[in-house]
């Protein structure tokens, strides 16, 4: 599976992508980041962001793009920055039929580094180490993508399995799972 991590921000936007199966660790295939000037105006920063994004789905061709969710922060211009950049990036991933998954911070923290609270160094460190690179991303928006995309891999992939596995197991798909089914509900017919 290719996975587009994207690291939502305004003035720096990372964005990762990684490639990998269940039981092989995975591969980096590009990291950047998409920078927009602080003195423009920011409709067309969000531009800038829907452009490189565009770019990026054009030239890695992922199959799932996973963006960190937004949390409420003391600075309200810098979430509002963010949520606007997030924004745009499941806009364009969606108008690209590509589904958009969702991480919250801890979640990629704790999948990466077993720790909810690691902070950015150890989150860049265990980039490193998993994706068997020289050196540590930088700035840490391109690390930080690319821990998105790592935890969709580990995390988002085997949970969409199972969710598929338990929406499969409650279609019935003969007589006999029907009548299972009805005797379920009382033995009423659906």
């Amino acid at each position: 599976m290719r996975v587009l991590g994207i690291d939502p921000g305004l003035t720096r936007c990372g964005l990762g992508v990684v490639e990998g199966t269940v039981g092989r660790p995975p591969t980096l295939v590009a990291v950047g980041v998409a920078r927009t000037p602080a003195e423009l105006d920011p409709a067309r920063r969000l531009v800038q962001i829907e452009r490189a994004v565009q770019d990026w789905l054009a030239e890695h061709r992922p199959e799932v793009v996973t963006i960190e969710r937004v949390f409420a922060q003391h600075n309200v211009q810098t979430v509002m920055g963010t949520a606007q950049a997030a924004g745009v990036a499941m806009l364009v991933a969606a108008r690209a039929g590509l589904p958009v998954v969702l991480h919250t911070p801890s979640e990629v923290k704790a999948a990466i580094t077993g720790s909810g609270r690691a902070d950015k160094r150890q989150v860049g460190e265990m980039v490193t180490r998993i994706l068997r690179l020289p050196e540590a991303p930088r700035p840490a928006d391109a690390a930080d993508a690319l821990a998105l995309a790592i935890c969709h891999l580990w995390r988002g992939g085997a949970a969409g399995r199972y969710a598929d596995a338990v929406a499969g197991a409650s279609r019935p798909t003969n007589g006999y799972a029907a009548a299972v089914a009805a005797h379920a509900r009382g033995g009423r017919k659906a």
